[in-house]
């Protein structure tokens, strides 16, 4: 069998939802693709398909990703293998039709490479059953979109030989893809079969007018499914068994799997079954405590529902709403009738620059040198300005009639490096401003805010980790223009620009990039 790093060419079969996911990942991992689909249009939807990848990719990491490999059309099946270093077939999802596919593709495919069936649940058994090099054959299912999603379940029939089902593994994985060695072979293989099961209860519970499929989508989307995308079932359930490990679980839950709550029997649970169980779960925590695997999961599930939030979808919006009221909270509103900030305001608070956010460093938010990405510091940033607009009293309801500020230029200086899981905070001064425009410096530190004293916020003395000037606009965002801020919001941003008139000027506001050397072309 050819070796990971012999595959320059990929001979695609098929070019529908999966054949053009597997079409559009190679192509982004630079493996040049000859590709065979009778069907019209498919390279109409081929070429959307990348995009869509392309797009995704740009989105999902900071590396450089371009669509380096070479795609091209075959009028025939043979054509598209016959030069072919691996084989990926992706036809209709019928034991014939599949049977046939690969009887053709492996006549006219040369016998060291290997060819991998999409199918989600045919045996492979079935599949190379009297074709040409039986050996080679392997199923490669992956999961759509085939692009982003990284599991491929690699699932060998009777006939498989170790060295192609290694091959294949070798192959996905450097395609940035998860393979999964299935065991046995087995109808469905893993992952269809889990849904599956899941599936059957869904249709139950519609059927008997439990639950609309709105409401059961909803139990998954808000609850199991946050933690399936990080830890899956056993490793959830171990640390619902606390201290006492997966054996401790199965005691408290495992007399469940008698009771008429779903529309599957359990399997007996004999102490040989209880014992695997056991014995498997404490190798997959790997000597790990479960105070410390709580700690992973809450990180992961903040990581997934600020990701979502970004979205404004499912448990993302729930956050975002609930995140705007502890936003409201923290930034009382102030006094209309009066103009003035709240009482709590003081003029000896506001004499200094306002401490209104702060954070600590996410772990999608360091890059490869393992420390806050220059993407990420702009954000935490943003956030600083966007609590000093609710601390002005500008909420969803002001943006709702149409009004916000826009960001027209912000100059950023990098001082020290921030870790990932370490605190900080962002202090605001304002440097001027009028009813249409915004100076604004942001100062960030390390640690957390510190704590006030007599109702006075404490100055701090942290290191200065990055500052952000920041010129912004407001704007009437339905005529896309230059507008005044409204009458109460400016009294209120006056009483604070008062207040900072007499703080001293921060040294990097208004600095520019320059060197020590003299530009030649001044010369």
């Amino acid at each position: 069998m050819k070796n990971t790093n012999q595959i320059a060419q990929v001979g695609l079969i098929g070019g529908g939802v999966i054949g053009a996911g597997w079409a559009a990942r190679l192509l982004l991992n630079g493996v040049d693709v000859t590709l065979y689909d009778p069907a019209k249009r498919v390279q109409k939807r081929l070429n959307e398909v990348v995009e869509n990848a392309l797009r995704a990719y740009r989105n999902m990491t900071l590396a450089p990703v371009a669509c380096s490999g070479k795609l091209r059309f075959a009028q025939s099946l043979p054509e598209a293998v016959a030069n072919a270093d691996f084989v990926q077939e992706s036809g209709p999802e019928r034991l014939e039709v599949k049977q046939a596919l690969l009887n053709e593709i492996c006549a006219h495919a040369a016998a060291e490479v290997v060819v991998a069936s999409s199918s989600s649940g045919l045996l492979p058994s079935d599949l190379q059953s009297g074709v040409r090099f039986p050996q080679r054959v392997v199923v490669g299912h992956p999961f759509n979109p085939v692009y982003l999603m990284p599991l491929v379940e690699v699932v060998g029939g009777r006939q498989s030989s170790a060295a192609a089902k290694q091959a294949a593994v070798d192959f996905y994985r450097r395609l940035g893809m998860h393979p999964l060695l299935v065991r046995k072979e087995i109808d469905a293989f893993l992952a269809d079969r889990m849904m599956e099961a899941v599936w059957r209860e869904a249709l139950h519970l519609v059927n008997d007018g439990i639950a609309t499929v709105d409401e059961i989508d909803q139990a998954i989307c808000y609850g199991p499914g946050l933690r399936w995308s990080f830890m899956g079932i056993f490793m959830g359930y171990r640390i619902a068994g606390g201290e006492g490990g997966f054996g401790h679980f199965m005691k408290q839950f495992g007399p469940s799997l008698k009771w008429p709550w779903a529309r599957f029997d359990g399997p007996e649970l004999t102490a040989e079954l209880l014992h695997r169980l056991s014995q498997q779960s404490d190798a997959q925590a790997a000597g790990r405590r479960i105070a410390d695997l709580e700690k992973l999961r809450d990180d992961c599930l903040v990581s997934v529902l600020q990701a979502l939030r970004a979205h404004d979808t499912a448990a993302g919006k729930t956050l975002q709403r609930y995140e705007e009221k502890l936003y409201e909270n923290a930034h009382k509103p102030v006094m209309a009738e009066v103009g003035e900030l709240a009482a709590a305001d003081s003029a000896a608070a506001l004499a200094q620059p306002l401490a209104l956010h702060g954070d600590t460093v996410k772990p999608h938010w360091v890059d490869y040198n393992h420390h806050m990405s220059e993407s990420c510091y702009l954000q935490a940033f943003g956030d600083a300005s966007d609590a000093l607009f609710r601390y002005l009293g500008i909420h969803g309801e002001y943006h709702a009639r149409g009004f916000s500020y826009y960001t027209v230029e912000t100059h950023l200086n990098f001082l020290r490096e921030i870790g990932v899981n370490q605190p900080f905070h962002i202090t605001t001064q304002l440097l001027g401003g009028d009813p249409k425009r915004l100076h604004l410096f942001h100062t960030m530190y390390a640690g957390a805010a510190p704590a006030a004293a007599d109702g006075e916020p404490a100055a701090t003395d942290s290191a200065v980790l990055a500052t952000a000037e920041q010129m912004l606009l407001h704007v009437n965002t339905t005529e896309s223009r230059a507008c005044d801020v409204e009458p109460p919001i400016l009294t209120r941003l006056n009483r604070i620009l008062t207040a900072h008139r007499d703080l001293p000027r921060p040294p990097q506001a208004g600095r520019s990039i320059q060197t020590s050397q003299t530009n030649p072309a001044s010369q």
